[in-house]
């Protein structure tokens, strides 16, 4: 299990933008170490944002994603006091979960 999430979600009018940072390496298995041995691949696969268990958002990740990953993304109909989830999963089968209220 990685590191906590940085996830902020703010509601303006009708819409909610959500602002997260992701703590992971991100490695993409081609990048060599001191020795010249390859580092493994190590990379976030899946992305899911629920509000109130409702899919927001959903994306498939691979190894051209940055380490430490921010990402941001709006929906609508989601309320001051609602819950918002994200769970990310990687190609090791590592995986996390945080939530955050909307204010």
């Amino acid at each position: 299990m990685g590191s906590p999430m940085r996830i902020r979600a703010v509601q303006s009018g009708d819409i909610t933008e959500v602002k997260v940072l992701i703590k992971h390496d991100m490695e993409t298995g081609q990048r060599k170490d001191a020795e010249g041995v390859a580092v493994p691949a190590h990379f976030i696969r899946t992305i899911v944002a629920k509000c109130n268990g409702r899919t927001v958002f959903e994306a498939e990740t691979g190894t051209s994603i940055s380490k430490d990953p921010f990402i941001s993304f709006k929906f609508r109909n989601g309320n001051k006091g609602d819950k918002v989830a994200i769970t990310w999963n990687d190609n090791k089968g590592d995986s996390r979960t945080d939530e955050v209220t909307i204010t």
